[in-house]
């Protein structure tokens, strides 16, 4: 017996909103000479620079692979429910991802310009994760009530 509902339509959400936070920028930092775009890929400078210079871009690929990892597992999560189990154990892991996303992100935005920084300005994407977080849990939740009606279920028999 498969019990499949809810907690398809809660990971999915979890996995769109986490993509928006991965490729949608997350804020914009304020210097004194330039202005930066922040996502996850990195900070890049608005603008074209007036001296003839090259832009400066600053990559953060470990911050957009723990976010694409973050997505994949939240994916592959909403096809593990032959295995609740693994399922459960899957969905725990990727709600830390998604928590560790969060500490990369916060630490990215306040201390990488820090000596330099006038302003930074979030973006409404910031609170994607937190989104992210609260379908994860009730996902957990869902497949956890599906875990004891199947042990409900097999009681009976």
């Amino acid at each position: 017996m498969v019990i499949q509902r809810w907690q398809t339509v809660l990971l999915f959400i979890a996995a769109a909103v986490m993509a928006c936070f991965t490729f949608l920028p997350i804020g914009e930092i304020v210097t004194e000479d330039y202005t930066f775009s922040f996502n996850a890929l990195g900070f890049y400078q608005e603008g074209i620079p007036d001296n003839g210079s090259e832009p400066i871009v600053v990559h953060t690929w470990y911050f957009f692979m723990l976010s694409i990892t973050t997505i994949v597992l939240l994916l592959i999560d909403i096809f593990l429910y032959k295995n609740l189990r693994l399922q459960q154990r899957v969905c725990i892991v990727a709600l830390l991802f998604i928590i560790a996303d969060c500490c990369v992100c916060g630490l990215l935005g306040f201390w990488s310009f820090r000596e330099d920084a006038g302003h930074i300005w979030w973006k409404t994407n910031i609170i994607c994760p937190l989104i992210a977080i609260v379908s994860t849990i009730l996902a957990y939740y869902r497949m956890a009530q599906d875990y004891s009606l199947l042990r409900a279920a097999d009681r009976l028999r």
